[in-house]
């Protein structure tokens, strides 16, 4: 019980001193180092922990966040950006333009990971909420939707892919019952939340703005290609490593298609085809690259000091003593898997930590109850998504990215996120009952 008062006081702390205006990057860290010292970390552990933290934050992230930014950058300042929101609005229309973007990020989420596929959308975002002055979360929610709800139901991701393999689940037919539970939870977490939420709108930061008149804009297939082209890249990687024998191609196609591979090579093919070859001078392509980096140095920062605040929850034991505590419980398994996963997420912050602790946990109620091991797959992934708050780095990210206030943060980003959750389990009992 004093463990959970501590993390209840850490969260409770970290709010109020973000609330009180001071930077988020500055406030983590202040309250993850006491946090760590109560929770009976010696100092030593806690700084070796504190460098943990910093280096798995950014090795992940960094190069993904800066490079997706300066690609931002590049299709902003050449019309790329500009073209592209044209054309969805004109086949879509401005009142479907939520189901183009929910679409889009259901696409594109399939084969990224949720960070990568979130930098390469932000700047659309932007675009075409400055193109048609709508509010900014009205835009961002349904996207952000598709990408959290694939990133936790649907392989080729980390979770999932866990889970299938710890629990002996069919991956095909995981990716069936993954999608068929996606589709609702993505429409009512996605348009549904995202229609009421218009009255949350903020200032937009002034990332991702151009400041070039655009005379001609380019042509829409390149503006398409190249803003897509880390997508492309990263699904042949995925389909190589599933389809393709071992070799130098399919080497080179895993090589090609990490995030960070892609993002670099789509940004240059940016620079060259709609900087260069359009008579842009080396000057001012670097102006769009400093431009693009400097707008986003203090989101990393922030990012990396919430991988902080995990890094000292993950150290400190609070899955295994979410673990034991849950292995008391007894219910329905699939419930049971949901409620534990859920509890180590809310108190752990990261999904994929929250998913490799209930794998663990629940694997055996397979085997003893005769649950389904793609519905237990499923019911840990929405468990995985669960009450996201300040110890989750995507929750500084949406945060910081839209220029949200914590309370808005957390009436947007954690509902959507919760919701998802929530429906997922739904979907994961009615599958239950019709395959029973």
């Amino acid at each position: 019980m004093t463990m959970f008062l501590i993390i209840a006081a850490a969260i409770a702390l970290q709010i109020f001193l973000t609330a009180r205006k001071l930077s988020p990057f500055l406030s983590l860290l202040i309250v993850a180092i006491p946090m760590g010292l109560a929770l009976g970390m010696s100092p030593q552990e806690l700084l070796k922990t504190i460098d943990n933290g910093v280096g798995s934050t950014l090795a992940g992230l960094a190069l993904v966040i800066v490079l997706g930014a300066i690609l931002g950058k590049v299709l902003e300042e050449s019309g790329a950006a500009q073209k592209i929101a044209n054309v969805l609005i004109a086949r879509f229309g401005e009142r479907n333009i939520q189901w183009a973007l929910l679409l889009t990020g259901f696409l594109v989420g399939i084969p990224l990971y949720f960070n990568a596929g979130f930098i390469i959308l932000v700047p659309l975002i932007f675009s075409l909420a400055r193109r048609t002055g709508l509010p900014i979360l009205y835009l961002a929610i349904p996207t952000v939707a598709s990408l959290s709800t694939t990133h936790c139901f649907l392989p080729p991701h980390p979770g999932p892919v866990i889970l299938v393999n710890a629990f002996g689940a069919d991956m095909g037919m995981t990716l069936v019952y993954g999608i068929l539970m996606a589709i609702p939870a993505v429409i009512i977490a996605g348009p549904f939340l995202g229609r009421r939420m218009q009255g949350i709108n903020p200032p937009m930061l002034d990332l991702f703005s151009s400041s070039t008149e655009h005379k001609e804009l380019p042509g829409t297939s390149a503006s398409f290609l190249i803003a897509l082209s880390p997508v492309l890249l990263i699904g042949l990687s995925v389909l190589a490593d599933g389809l393709m024998p071992e070799g130098a191609l399919r080497s080179a196609l895993l090589f090609l298609g990490n995030p960070t591979v892609a993002l670099l090579l789509s940004t240059l093919m940016a620079f060259y085809w709609l900087a260069h070859r359009r008579g842009v001078d080396l000057g001012t392509q670097t102006r769009w690259l400093n431009a693009a980096i400097s707008g986003i140095a203090v989101i990393v920062l922030i990012i990396t000091a919430g991988g902080v605040f995990k890094q000292v929850l993950v150290d400190s034991g609070v899955g295994a003593h979410i673990a034991a505590l849950s292995e008391a419980w007894h219910m329905p398994p699939l419930i049971f898997a949901w409620l534990a996963t859920a509890l180590l997420r809310v108190m752990i912050g990261s999904s994929t930590v929250a998913v490799i602790t209930a794998a663990g946990v629940v694997g055996p109620l397979i085997a003893t109850t005769g649950a389904s091991p793609e519905l237990m797959v499923l019911a840990v992934g929405a468990g995985s998504v669960f009450g996201s708050h300040v110890n989750d780095s995507a929750f500084w990210m949406f945060k910081e990215f839209f220029n949200l206030s914590m309370k808005q943060t957390f009436v947007s980003w954690t509902v959507m996120e919760t919701t998802i959750s929530i429906i997922g389990l739904g979907g994961v009992l009615l599958l239950d009952l019709a395959i029973a």
